[in-house]
């Protein structure tokens, strides 16, 4: 056993088999700067390489018997993980057998040496905190301020509307309510964590934060500043002041000092998944933070995900019912066999809505895809066309002419149905270009707007004009939209997703949601369920529907599951390991996958969730340490690969 000052320290490297804390000497040169929270360098005895660490603890003593390496030397002048941020992300990593140094990746934004001494040399001063902060609109009078208060989980559906600031400023009402709660929540000084899928929401909610409160309490980080002015704020979030900090997917897991409300604004926006391993959802991470701080959790939108209507049904989260004066004015409309001339897509009635909308304001035209060229389904049954050579979409080609496919070229001119044997094409989906060019044409005297993620469009006047915005590109507009036409619904099911339903009454829900009150909304194309959910409004509804038809097919979220790629031995081996560790455990698969890898999906219920991971993660260290014996007259064989991504979005 070692005496002194121990450094207990998170070496920063993707191997699974050095994720644990290791022991080093802490130096009498280094003793006043080695704190818990800074960033240190480290040597490590396999090869003498010196590598980044976290100095994530100090302790008296150490249970090695043997003399202890030195640290190198402290990197940072500033503790930067706090003690709560850690205990996230190791319990975040260990939900999904994950590296911790991986999340502190994305956790911890570039050190900025030049910021940091400005930042400590500065006195910080953040303004008052808010004084009787107004109500929370919408719902009953005080339920959502107690439920704050309280550290409750809640599931709000948000206002349908778009509204106007006091500075003239126009967001949706689901940022005014975002606002408010975390108004409420710093009255009481208190830090709030405000989640959104990306810049455009921010700027939505940023505006309507700037109308209730000091503008120097709030705290943004996203990947559009600059590396400077993010690692600042970050560093303002480690201080001792309330803050209210907004971003997306990676703010769950910034610093806040006493931290009152983490709130996520559309969950199951896909821009929320995270890519990077080991791919943990901001919502998971907010549920485990939830636990650990005590603070409220509050899931808002205009539909509800089917996770979180899990999280509803098992009374883990609360659903606050609210109070709709009004709500979107949506119309269910077959496509006509005779469109009027020019209308192309459009049924007539929409079309006169259009004509008449758009001499009063702006008119909305949501479409599936960006681009110019439209993709083609078979005539007879809509299976998607595609090229007999390398299996891409067929598509018309801007200049005209037969079908090639978008990916090699190759004529489609023969192309044969798989499914009906069916010759005959046509198109299910027309890019945005393509469709502000037929509009521009049929609207001579109205301004084309055009909107995706190559030309972006945050807002529009409340003067005549036609936007042309792919799903999730609308901007908002003053006033709201006099009408909105959501066509290629017919195109969006067909995408080969679990999700695609749920995804696709998220889109035309946050679309609908722009229009002004009492202005149609037509939905083409579509009926059935999914059409009058969104018609009644009524998305919860569908959402227990479709949770209900995943559970008789242990689709997620009725269970969890874990994608698990490798040669096909350790694949086997590694659904062995699972089934051993808990009951119930099952697999679909293997099936092949490139390089000679196999791919299988373990499937286990919630409450076996740590002990798999716990398995799957043993396989991995495992499978990384493995020693292979080279042959003689050989080439070195390539590391062997064990691949694990639990609650994996791709998995269909």
């Amino acid at each position: 056993m070692t005496g002194g000052p121990v450094a207990r320290v998170l070496v920063d490297s993707p191997l699974p088999q050095l994720d644990q804390l290791f022991d080093y000497a802490v130096p009498a040169r280094l003793r006043d700067a080695a704190q818990p929270g800074v960033r240190v360098r480290v040597p490590i005895r396999s090869g003498g390489r010196i590598a980044d660490g976290w100095l994530v603890e100090l302790a008296e003593s150490s249970e090695y018997e043997g003399r202890l390496s030195e640290l190198e030397d402290v990197v940072s002048e500033v503790p930067i993980l706090t003690a709560e941020v850690w205990a996230l992300v190791r319990a975040a990593a260990d939900r999904a057998a994950g590296n911790a140094s991986d999340i502190l990746r994305l956790a911890v934004p570039s050190r900025y040496v030049r910021v940091e001494r400005a930042w400590r040399a500065a006195t910080p001063d953040a303004g008052e905190l808010p004084v009787a902060p107004a109500p929370i609109v919408g719902y009953e009078a005080g339920r959502v301020e107690a439920g704050i208060a309280d550290g409750e989980r809640m599931s709000l559906a948000a206002d349908p509307r778009p509204v106007r600031l006091p500075d003239g400023t126009w967001v949706g009402a689901w940022a005014v309510t975002l606002a408010q709660a975390a108004v409420h929540a710093l009255a009481a000084d208190r830090s709030s964590l405000l989640i959104v899928p990306d810049y455009r929401d921010q700027e939505q909610l940023q505006a309507a934060l700037a109308a209730s409160v000091d503008s120097r309490r709030v705290l943004r980080t996203d990947a559009r500043q600059s590396g400077g002015d993010r690692f600042r704020a970050f560093l303002d979030a480690t201080g001792p002041l309330a803050r209210i900090v907004i971003g997306n997917r990676s703010t769950v897991y910034a610093p806040a000092a006493r931290l009152g409300l983490i709130a996520i604004w559309d969950d199951g926006d896909s821009l929320q998944n995270e890519q990077l391993a080991p791919g943990v959802h901001p919502r998971d991470v907010a549920l485990i933070r939830g636990e650990q701080s005590g603070a409220a959790l509050l899931f808002l939108g205009h539909t509800r995900s089917v996770e979180v209507e899990r999280l509803v049904e098992i009374g883990w989260v609360h659903a606050i019912p609210a109070r709709r004066h009004v709500r979107p004015r949506v119309i269910l409309t077959e496509q006509q066999s005779s469109p009027e001339p020019g209308s192309a897509r459009i049924p007539s009635a929409a079309w006169r809505q259009a004509q008449e909308a758009v001499r009063t304001g702006p008119v909305l035209v949501q479409v599936a895809r960006p681009g110019h060229a439209p993709l083609l389904v078979c005539d007879r049954c809509r299976e998607p066309a595609r090229c007999a050579a390398c299996g891409g979409a067929l598509v018309v080609p801007r200049s005209g002419g037969d079908p090639r496919c978008a990916l090699c070229g190759t004529s489609g001119s023969a192309w044969k149905c798989p499914v009906c044997e069916g010759t005959k094409l046509r198109a299910a989906t027309v890019g945005a270009s393509r469709t502000a060019e037929e509009l521009g044409r049929a609207f001579p005297n109205a301004r084309v707007i055009l909107s995706d993620g190559e030309r972006p469009v945050l807002g529009v006047g409340s003067e005549p004009a036609l936007v042309v915005a792919t799903r999730g590109a609308e901007p908002i507009a003053e006033g709201g939209y006099r009408a909105v036409l959501l066509l290629d619904g017919e195109r969006m099911l067909l995408r080969e997703s679990l999700r695609v339903a749920e995804d696709c009454l998220r889109w035309w829900s946050n679309a609908a949601a722009l229009a002004a009150p009492g202005a149609p909304v037509f939905l083409v194309g579509v009926a059935g369920a999914l059409a009058t959910a969104l018609a009644s409004w009524r998305q919860p509804d569908w959402a227990a529907t479709e949770l209900e038809a995943r559970r008789a097919l242990r689709f997620p979220p009725a269970v969890r599951v874990a994608s698990v790629t490798a040669a096909p031995a350790m694949v086997e081996r590694a659904i062995e390991a699972a089934r051993a560790a808990a009951d119930g455990v099952d697999a679909l698969g293997p099936t092949g996958v490139d390089d000679g890898l196999d791919r299988a999906i373990v499937r286990f219920d919630f409450a076996a969730g740590a002990a798999v991971a716990k398995a799957l993660r043993a396989e991995m260290i495992r499978v990384a340490t493995e020693r292979r014996r080279p042959v003689a007259g050989r080439p070195p064989k390539r590391p062997a690969v064990l691949r694990v991504r639990f609650d994996d979005p791709e998995v269909p």
